[in-house]
């Protein structure tokens, strides 16, 4: 583990709300299904669409090399790379014609709202209000206008948390997340992570059966990493060895629509708490000695440089 005054010194002050949504429109727009029209419609040969990049909230800057910011680009579906309860991830190229620019995407898309299953979204709404009173009754009434208001407020968390910690892990190194490319309503466009000459993606850790040398390496990244989350101000939520990938050897974050603020939300310890179990349960399993291994330990550390203890 990193020293404590180096990894991330810029931990942020208790009380700050970091989910409120001021521009609840913006949340509401976006892709209901699959990519945005534009004004001149798919090409009716390749079904290839504009680029939306000058259409959306970017990324922290400064952008990565690989990144295709041009206007004149256009994405191209590949394909589904996950689906899920509420939200698919698609594959999409954006390239720029007639050139060799081009860069994988992945697309997040959340469903349309008669067909997304907020079944577990109270607990980690906690803290992130809206100062509509409008939205704030839709929002609890689990209308469907209220279940687009949630979509926007998970994407627009997830690209917040993801935005925060991709600078940290630039500076510091002690975190890998995907590039938080951008955000147009209810779609996140994230760095695609895995073997971008097959459009292969990373594995999960679920999927892996590391030696014992490789699974203490992996324990050690993923301790730095919730150190790094706990001085944020954050638990991911709902980790697992599924929301886990490892790209070239390093162990990557992903799927945070549901980052809670530890600070704000009443239940902030005990989702710090499980998230510890879950992923300390999964490498105790596979041999990690307990003495390493220790939830107990971990959840109080996390909670002190959180600030909670």
């Amino acid at each position: 583990m990193r020293d404590s005054d180096s990894a991330n010194p810029e931990r942020r002050p208790r009380g700050r709300r970091r989910f409120d949504d001021d521009e609840p429109h913006f949340l509401k727009r976006g892709r209901p299904n699959g990519p945005a029209p534009t004004d001149d419609g798919p090409d009716p040969e390749t079904d290839d669409t504009w680029s939306t990049w000058d259409d959306a909230l970017h990324g922290p800057q400064p952008h990565p090399h690989w990144l295709v910011t041009e206007l004149a680009a256009k994405d191209t579906e590949l394909g589904v790379l996950k689906t899920g309860k509420e939200a698919d991830v698609h594959l999409v190229r954006r390239g720029l014609p007639g050139t060799d620019r081009s860069c994988l995407l992945a697309a997040k898309r959340y469903r349309d709202p008669r067909h997304r299953l907020f079944h577990r979204d109270a607990g980690y709404l906690e803290g992130r209000r809206v100062r509509r009173s409008r939205e704030m009754r839709a929002m609890t009434g689990r209308t469907m206008f209220g279940r687009q208001m949630i979509a926007g407020q998970w994407a627009a968390a997830e690209f917040a948390a993801l935005s925060r910690l991709w600078e940290i892990g630039q500076r510091y190194g002690t975190v890998t997340v995907p590039y938080p490319v951008q955000l147009r309503g209810t779609e996140l466009m994230l760095e695609f992570l895995g073997d971008a000459e097959e459009g292969r993606a990373a594995p999960r850790l679920a999927e892996l059966r590391p030696s014992p040398t490789e699974l203490r390496g992996l324990w050690g990244q993923l301790v730095d990493a919730l150190v790094v989350l706990a001085r944020a101000g954050y638990a991911h939520g709902d980790l697992s060895p599924y929301n886990l990938l490892v790209c070239a050897d390093r162990l990557a974050l992903i799927d945070l629509p549901q980052v809670v603020d530890v600070v704000v939300n009443p239940q902030g310890r005990e989702f710090l708490a499980r998230d510890v179990r879950i992923v300390a349960t999964w490498f105790a399993a596979r041999g990690l000695p307990a003495d390493v291994v220790d939830p107990t330990a971990l959840t109080d550390m996390l909670c002190r440089e959180a600030g909670l203890a």
